[in-house]
């Protein structure tokens, strides 16, 4: 019987019937049937600790026996308060304040309304329109679709219903560029801002690393040079960390390799370990003060039902335990070590002709290939070597959960490359 599920990202006509999980267990997952494969992506870069943590399991577990769900709307409990203190403490300084909801996407609306309304307060109204970089993706919501790339996104079908706003170029330097081969990128920004900064409000990045708009990979003095002409031309700094927050770029988050605090930023993702759907915008003092007022526009107007939810903020809290006891930071430098050695600096990958780039940081490593035609089949083959891998148009990549053993990794890195190399 055809299941009623309607699948993300999916051609209905041409789709196969989805393979059912039954479990998992640290970075496997277990099929119907008794498959196991070794999960490459962390299911979509969440599952940070992988599947079935006893810790984060029992977490929930505790909660649900003490409080499953109450509004944040006129009430609080210790779970969203113990965890927004937690969150103040570990992001970059003056991040002091900390809105919940329930998903990345809805994070990044959230940050976006709050930018806009903060210059409506401060008597610019005119800052209403936002700066986003090409390759960037925010999230699939309405307002996101609009600040996602709108050439090679996967929004364009929508283009007549968004709103229209403002693109800079992707930054094309790379991770470990000179302040000498960033200062093209920081003028094309500079460009745009000098012309439309008046009706900016703020401008959205992914720092350092653009996830699902093609692994782009960029350079810590780019975040510094954003965050001095968003001073400049009175613009709020947005970082989108949906992705790169809890270690995923080899710091805690990619902000800390900059050094750079940013008027507001998003987590979500591993902000649970992947355990249940939560998200926190935390703004710094001077965004938050701005909120601080007499007429009814001084009220922030936005409440995900879900927001502060009492599950999400306990697994969030003992996801957050585990990163800091378990030295997390450690593990990803290990992974990133077996990366680079098994990828990036295989001669025989980056000769091969289909491949245009091989790339990594942090836990993510990724083999950009000339035509997503490259990839063809590619999911398939990998899951013949036990291995769950799922491609993004022409790019073939990995972000694994933490916990993935060296031996493991080199089983993904082996499937990757023998896509191209040992077929």
């Amino acid at each position: 019987m055809t299941s009623p599920v309607w699948h993300p990202y999916a051609h209905l006509k041409t789709q196969r019937q989805a393979p059912k999980v039954i479990g998992g267990e640290g970075p496997t997952f277990t099929l119907e049937g008794g498959e196991t494969l070794l999960d490459a992506t962390c299911s979509w870069w969440c599952m940070i600790h992988g599947y079935r943590h006893p810790r984060l399991v029992q977490a929930i577990q505790q909660q649900a026996d003490e409080l499953c769900h109450v509004m944040l709307g006129g009430l609080t409990h210790e779970p969203a308060d113990r965890l927004a203190r937690a969150l103040v403490r570990v992001t970059p300084e003056g991040l002091n304040h900390v809105f919940y909801s329930d998903s990345g996407s809805v994070g990044m609306e959230v940050a976006m309304k709050m930018a806009v309304q903060f210059h409506q307060l401060r008597g610019k109204p005119g800052k209403h329109r936002l700066l986003s970089l090409m390759k960037a993706y925010h999230g699939d919501t309405a307002g996101c679709m609009a600040v996602c790339d709108p050439e090679e996104g996967m929004h364009s079908l929508f283009a007549g219903y968004l709103p229209r706003h403002h693109f800079a170029p992707a930054p094309t330097a790379p991770f470990d560029a000179t302040p000498a081969e960033v200062a093209h990128d920081l003028a094309a920004l500079r460009e745009v801002l000098e012309a439309h900064h008046q009706e900016i409000a703020a401008l959205l990045m992914e720092p350092l690393l653009q996830a699902a708009g093609g692994l782009n990979m960029t350079s810590p003095h780019y975040l510094e040079g954003a965050r001095k002409l968003c001073d400049e031309f009175d613009v709020l700094l947005v970082f989108d960390e949906v992705a790169t927050g809890f270690g995923r770029t080899g710091r805690m988050f990619a902000a800390d390799h900059a050094d750079v605090t940013p008027d507001i930023m998003v987590l979500s993702k591993g902000l649970t370990g992947g355990y249940l759907g939560h998200a926190a915008t935390l703004a710094t003092d001077r965004v938050h003060d701005a909120f601080i007022g007499d007429s009814e526009m001084h009220a922030f107007m936005h409440g995900p039902t879900f927001m502060g939810n009492p599950l999400a903020c306990r697994v969030a809290l003992e996801s957050l335990a585990i990163f800091e006891e378990e030295d997390y930071l450690g593990k990803i430098a290990g992974l990133s070590r077996v990366l680079r050695e098994e990828l990036v600096d295989d001669e025989a990958l980056a000769a091969h002709p289909e491949v245009v780039d091989v790339r990594d940081l942090g836990a993510t490593a990724v083999i950009e290939s000339h035509d997503a035609t490259s990839l063809k089949g590619v999911a398939d083959w990998a899951r013949d070597q036990g291995v769950w891998l799922r491609p993004i148009g022409r790019w073939l990549y990995t972000m694994p959960a933490y916990i993935t053993s060296h031996d493991d990794m080199r089983r993904i890195t082996d499937v990757m490359k023998g896509w191209f190399l040992a077929r």
